[in-house]
């Protein structure tokens, strides 16, 4: 299609605009970087029409490498997973880029924000339409250098900058067994083009397939937050909260989901493979579930969601449910970005302030913030008839019908939990009464429209979108049947009393947390000193996520530093000492040596007379 390769080089021409002329442009970079982010939007519903039909494509740019038997070219390869996620990249992308208008009016760097997201946007894209393992391989890390870059974006502190270095760090580490995976593909098959690979999967022996499915995961698992690389989101919320919003709700952290589903014959062909991400995503959403509940930085307790949310979708293609997965990556974007964009708002509403103690009191001020917020929380809970809803209980339902009880009883506990920790923070940032100063509470304002207006789009989509394409039915959902010609069709239909019963346990399990939250919270005034002080052991380590930082700290960073830092003196004490031994020591002699030039002729012929003297002596000595 002509228009296919308009969708990355528009927000790749507005990156590059904005990072060339940034300081002319300067507080007008939106008039560059939105138009080519809306312009992708309208280019990728093109697209998405042309295979809505269920049909796929590819197109060649040109011949990238050529090295013997090796050749790889960049290839964009179209299906309506493909479509489905351009959709929501540059959908959502679109509105979050809207949103900074607003967000980040005041801040010295704004051409360069703008120029980051674009090129994020752009390197996305590039992941989502690559026809083959060594392209995609190639924009996974280009979106891991975005990250960094829109991290560490406010890089004169000392914790975003830390933050920016640390998610670069952990995401290398799942990035290096990507990378032996996909070295591993081309040893095994002699192609990395997905149709060739694919086609040639059921030729692989199970061990091979399982370790390369495995090698593929550990890049998920850094990519997508999954335990253990789980520790660079929680920190990410250094960055602007735009960034959050779009890297770390919608778009990133859901590149290893999408990845491990467009991989899934490979998966399949291990089963181990397919296992292990079950039961790591289940995993990580209830260890991430445990400590949002206790979180007192907004921010972060959406982070943690965040972490466990994608624990759901991994949970879902190890049970073989691809559509359940992907259903919930597009839920999730809509109402996690809107929880992220809200947080924001009340942010900015608040001067900067981040603390849920400070909070409290804010939806006579901050009406539409409260109300969209509110849909976007009863979105993220599963409460009935919101887009969450649909998705999640397709999840648990899958779960249940592949006999995997043990699974479904853990994640049927974590939608307590998460429907406990979001209606918390929704209580305590809106309603009772106001913990923040009273030179705060003066200046509380409604965001302005550039900032609500995303707001209002994500609230619709996120009652709609559930009921446009998730409502099961024996043949599975509308969405499940449209992306049926890229996954195999889910076991288990929504029919009879089972389906029924899973449905009515799943609303209760969601009304139980939110009435528990509503208790805690809102049926006696709240004492903001009493919120995020540890009671008792479970208390504390559930606030300090599990202490795992503090083990990777002790067990990883500090015996590494030890090295390094042994290395370091080591290199400027024996290796640099050799090097400058060695100088002074021809400085020393040419020190010496100088002292032979001395300029009068004199010297110079008595020297040579005393030199034909001391020949002749040997001569007539031998």
């Amino acid at each position: 299609m002509s228009t296919l390769w308009l969708i990355p080089a528009l927000p790749l021409a507005g990156a590059l605009i904005n990072m060339v002329f940034g300081r002319l442009i300067g507080h007008r970079a939106h008039w560059i970087a939105v138009p080519a982010l809306a312009g992708s939007f309208l280019a990728s519903c093109s697209v998405f029409a042309a295979v809505s039909g269920g049909g796929s494509f590819t197109s060649t740019a040109f011949r990238w490498i050529v090295a013997g038997d090796f050749e790889a070219a960049v290839t964009a390869h179209v299906d309506p997973l493909t479509g489905v996620m351009l959709l929501v990249v540059t959908g959502v992308g679109t509105l979050i880029h809207l949103y900074s208008v607003g967000y980040m009016h005041h801040d010295p760097g704004y051409a360069r924000f703008f120029a980051y997201l674009n090129l994020f946007v752009f390197s996305m894209t590039m992941l989502v339409l690559a026809g083959n393992f060594l392209l995609l391989y190639v924009f996974w890390e280009a979106v891991g250098l975005c990250s960094y870059l829109l991290i560490g974006f406010w890089y004169t502190r000392t914790s975003a900058a830390d933050a920016g270095k640390k998610a670069f760090i952990v995401n290398r580490v799942g990035d290096f067994g990507f990378g032996l995976g996909v070295m591993w593909l081309w040893t095994a098959l002699g192609t990395l083009d997905y149709a060739g690979v694919f086609a040639g999967a059921e030729t692989l022996p199970q061990a091979t397939a399982t370790g390369i499915a495995l090698l593929l995961f550990m890049g998920a698992c850094g990519k997508s937050a999954q335990l253990p690389l789980h520790v660079w989101l929680p920190d990410a919320m250094e960055g602007p909260t735009p960034v959050s919003a779009l890297i770390h709700a919608a778009t990133m952290v859901t590149a290893g989901v999408y990845m491990v589903a467009r991989s899934h014959v490979l998966f399949e062909r291990s089963g181990v493979a397919l296992d292990v991400v079950a039961w790591v995503g289940t995993a990580t959403a209830l260890f991430a579930a445990t400590v949002g509940l206790m979180q007192t930085d907004i921010k972060r307790v959406l982070a943690y969601s965040t972490v466990s949310q994608l624990g759901y979708m991994f949970a879902a293609v190890g049970l073989g449910a691809y559509a359940a997965g992907i259903f919930h990556l597009v839920t999730h974007a809509f109402f996690k970005a809107l929880l992220f964009l809200g947080a924001g708002s009340v942010i900015h509403g608040l001067s900067g302030e981040q603390d849920l103690r400070k909070m409290g009191g804010l939806a006579p001020r901050m009406v539409i913030t409260t109300i969209t917020m509110t849909i976007g929380a009863a979105g993220l809970a599963g409460v009935p008839g919101l887009a969450g809803f649909f998705s999640k209980d397709e999840i648990l339902h899958a779960a249940f019908t592949n006999h995997r009880r043990l699974l479904w009883a853990l994640l049927l506990v974590g939608a307590f939990m998460t429907a406990f920790y979001t209606f918390r923070l929704l209580f305590l940032t809106f309603f009772g009464e106001p913990r923040m100063s009273k030179e705060v509470a003066h200046h509380i304002h409604e965001s302005p429209p550039s900032m609500t207006l995303p707001l209002l789009v994500l609230a619709i989509l996120t009652v709609v979108a559930g009921w446009a394409v998730g409502i099961p039915s024996d043949q599975g959902t509308r969405f499940a049947r449209f992306l049926a010609p890229v996954f195999p069709p889910a076991e288990g239909g929504h029919d009879g009393v089972a389906g029924i019963m899973l449905v009515i346990l799943s609303v209760v399990v969601v009304a139980a947390g939110v009435v528990l939250a509503w208790y805690m919270h809102m049926t006696t005034p709240v004492r903001p000193e009493t919120i995020g002080q540890p009671r008792t052991p479970l208390h504390a380590l559930l606030l300090n996520a599990w202490y795992v930082d503090r083990l990777y700290d002790r067990v990883l960073v500090r015996p590494f530093f030890a090295v390094y830092a042994f290395c370091a003196r080591f290199d400027l004490r024996v290796i640099d000492g050799l090097v400058n031994l060695t100088g002074r020591l021809v400085q020393m002699w040419s020190f010496g040596s100088r002292r032979v030039q001395t300029g009068y002729v004199v010297n110079y012929a008595l020297t040579m007379l005393a030199g034909a003297v001391m020949l002749v002596g040997f001569l007539l000595a031998r």
